[in-house]
């Protein structure tokens, strides 16, 4: 065995060579990482065209609740049961208390949406008037609905429809409450040229899970004006009003009254001779004139007992005779 090479295939040198150009460079890319990890954003639901208005408590119980504040001028927002309105003044917050009857899936959110209550108006979007969009400031300056006191409240804006909402996480209740509240703020009258223009609208309040599922809604009308307690209290004894107007309506349609013909004619007949008998005083201005009036009264007093003389006289039979009465016969029959 002498004098055969005995050394490696590869020297050392060759195998370090080796490694790294094969083996070590190729496990790096086969592990290598992004340097980031893209961001998930929770997907905003697209909403229908034409929204859902119909109350809905759904498996979580979800009503709302509203603080009760009457009808003196000086209140700022209000609350009518009878109408399911909800009256408030601009800017002004109102308080809307949110129940449920167990607790919402991790992530729950309520979103607040305005839509117009008249169905040919259904279809446009709620905006503040231009009026009152310029003097504001804040970057959500187009939303009718803005809540109050949330740092996390989000603004949203559909891309097909254009309808806007604004959404905030679902507070549970504190310990030794049943309600969780949230703070609604109507930043235009409904009065606004350019905005609402006097077109009622309703406002959808809904709780969903964080991919925008629907899991409770509750629709209420509302009313932005200078004075709630004033409308709230006109509008329900109009309504009140307009209710008890019908059935007094229906009610006598179906039991009309029945007044006879000599009942009526004996009513006209008394009342013309109540008339000739009332006595009237004029006060004239000028004997001239006084002489005049008093020569018509005199003739028309003559009148009168002319007619009365005549009337007489057809009922006495001349003098030696005798009316006869109904069945008798005169002596010459």
């Amino acid at each position: 065995m002498e004098g055969q090479d005995l050394s490696l295939p590869l020297s050392q040198g060759s195998f370090q060579e080796l490694w790294q150009n094969v083996y070590v460079t190729g496990f790096d890319d086969l592990f290598e990482l992004p340097q980031e990890m893209p961001s998930i954003d929770r997907v905003t639901p697209l909403s229908s065209t034409v929204p859902v208005t119909t109350d809905y408590a759904g498996d979580y119980g979800f009503q709302l609740r509203f603080q009760q504040s009457g009808t003196a001028k000086s209140v700022t927002s209000t609350y009518s049961e009878l109408l399911n309105k909800l009256y408030c003044q601009l800017a002004k917050t109102t308080p809307v208390e949110v129940l449920v009857s167990k607790e919402p899936p991790a992530g729950a959110i309520l979103r607040a949406t305005a839509v117009y209550k008249k169905t040919e108006h259904v279809a446009e979007v709620v905006r503040r008037c231009p009026h009152h969009q310029t003097e504001d400031t804040a970057e959500h300056r187009s939303h009718l609905i803005r809540v109050e006191g949330n740092q996390l409240a989000q603004y949203f804006e559909d891309p097909h429809t254009k309808r806007q909402s604004v959404t905030v996480p679902y507070e549970p209740p504190q310990p030794g409450s049943e309600i969780s509240t949230i703070l609604l703020s109507f930043m235009c009258n409904s009065s606004c040229m350019g905005g609402m223009n006097r077109r009622p609208i309703l406002t959808i309040l809904t709780l969903e899970t964080l991919e925008g599922l629907v899991l409770g809604r509750r629709c209420f009308e509302v009313r932005i004006c200078a004075c709630p307690g004033r409308d709230r209290k006109t509008e329900e004894e109009n309504s009140t009003k307009m209710q008890n107007g019908t059935k007094e309506t229906k009610k006598r349609k179906s039991t009309p009254a029945r007044v006879s013909t000599s009942v009526k004619k004996s009513k006209l007949a008394s009342s013309a001779e109540e008339d000739e008998r009332e006595v009237f005083s004029l006060n004239i201005r000028g004997r001239d004139r006084y002489e005049m009036f008093k020569t018509l009264n005199d003739a028309l007093e003559l009148k009168d007992k002319d007619k009365s003389k005549v009337k007489h006289e057809h009922l006495v039979p001349p003098s030696g005779k005798r009316l006869l009465q109904r069945g008798e016969r005169s002596d010459s029959d």
